[in-house]
């Protein structure tokens, strides 16, 4: 067994740090502060071959594994929260699915230029009577001659208001339950789909979260995303590439929750020492950093396995539920260490806490993760 990073994968992760440190860093508490959207941010990931990153070159993309991938998440996360979540909505959820279920066609007309950074993806599940239960969808599509027509309502849509292209699940027939839903690609600009109330969130403040409407949308037959009657199965397998990059960002609030910890318990004296002498502030330094490596450790497999091209369902739902639950202890403990100050918006901390908080509810509860992780161990023993 090796669990080292090859060369080319610690390279990889110095630019990508390098980058983060650099262009991130230090506009991040702006951004948040802000919420203003950090469009001049994506457009250097761009550059950098970072908005296609998993993805063949011939689609536009870099050809990296799933463990640079999750690195490169890791390593955003790090810097910011909301470029991380931006970044792996884009990829995990927009990007992918095309990808996977598209045709040639599709691929060359929406993925390439998602891959290249020209344009930006969200996918639209979520309804404000279909979260946890996403078989329970209600927006609607008719085909109509050669078109599709659209009606219905997204909420809770990361990148929704900024995204050139949208995928979206659908009901195309009612009474064939959950194997009656399909996924359409729907370009931006287009008729009978509008943007509505933008969420004004608890953290990931600069990542836009968005209700996405559609009435009397029409579009192309051809952008089916796969065959009619597939959706369900469809996001199910994207959403397990989904976590692995949440279980990234989770890894990279709690890794800079630590190094923010670490720094301030060596610079703040208390009864004439640093209060990194303390027993008290070493035990918790020392879970913090232990969970935290357990949790890049599950993050890691789940990418490497899905690399493998083997079935990684219960791997990422561990990934995924560990590594933000372990990061939320560790926000926690970066916050107690900093006392009266992690409580205030001088430290970076507080930031750290509010953004890794969605991590446990984005992509499925820890709740959900628990169900899917025991149906998994339950019909495999």
């Amino acid at each position: 067994m090796d669990f080292a990073l090859n060369e080319e994968q610690k390279l990889f992760r110095k630019v990508v740090r390098d980058f983060a440190e650099k262009e991130i860093m230090p506009r991040a508490q702006e951004i948040d502060e802000k919420g203003e959207f950090p469009w001049d941010i994506i457009h250097k990931m761009a550059d950098l071959g970072l908005m296609g990153l998993p993805f063949p070159e011939e689609y536009g993309g870099a050809g990296a594994d799933t463990i640079s991938y999750a690195i490169a998440v890791e390593e955003l996360a790090r810097a910011s929260g909301s470029v991380a979540i931006t970044y792996s909505a884009h990829i995990s959820l927009a990007c992918t699915p095309i990808y996977l279920f598209g045709t040639e066609e599709q691929k060359r007309k929406y993925l390439v230029p998602m891959a290249s950074g020209e344009k930006l993806g969200a996918f639209g599940l979520t309804e404000p009577g279909a979260g946890s239960d996403a078989a329970a969808i209600k927006t609607r599509a008719v085909l109509d001659g050669d078109e599709w027509v659209i009606n219905g309502q997204k909420i809770f849509i990361t990148n929704g208001s900024v995204a050139d292209v949208v995928i979206i699940a659908a009901v195309t027939d009612p009474a064939k339950g959950k194997r009656g839903i399909s996924n359409f690609i729907i370009e931006k600009g287009t008729p009978g789909f509008k943007i509505g109330r933008e969420e004004d969130k608890m953290g990931l403040r600069g990542s836009v979260t968005s209700e996405l409407i559609f009435e009397n949308c029409r579009i192309p037959k051809e952008n089916l995303l796969g065959k009619e009657g597939q959706g369900y199965k469809q996001f199910l397998i994207t959403l397990d590439g989904g976590r692995i990059g949440i279980g990234a960002m989770a890894l990279g609030l709690g890794q800079a929750a630590l190094e923010a910890a670490v720094k301030y318990a060596k610079e703040r004296v208390q009864f004439g020492q640093p209060i990194a002498n303390f027993q008290a502030i070493q035990w918790m330094i020392a879970d913090m950093a232990t969970e935290l490596e357990a949790a890049r450790l599950l993050v890691y497999r789940a990418a490497w396995l899905k690399d493998q091209g083997v079935r990684f369902t219960k791997e990422a739902a561990m990934a995924k539920l560990y590594a933000s639950e372990a990061a939320e202890r560790a926000c926690y403990k970066a916050l107690q260490i900093h006392g009266g100050y992690g409580y205030t918006r001088e430290y970076p901390v507080e930031r750290f806490y509010r953004d890794n908080r969605l991590t446990a509810i984005g992509e499925g509860t820890s709740e959900i993760q628990r169900l899917v992780i025991a149906r998994q161990v339950l019909s495999s023993l």
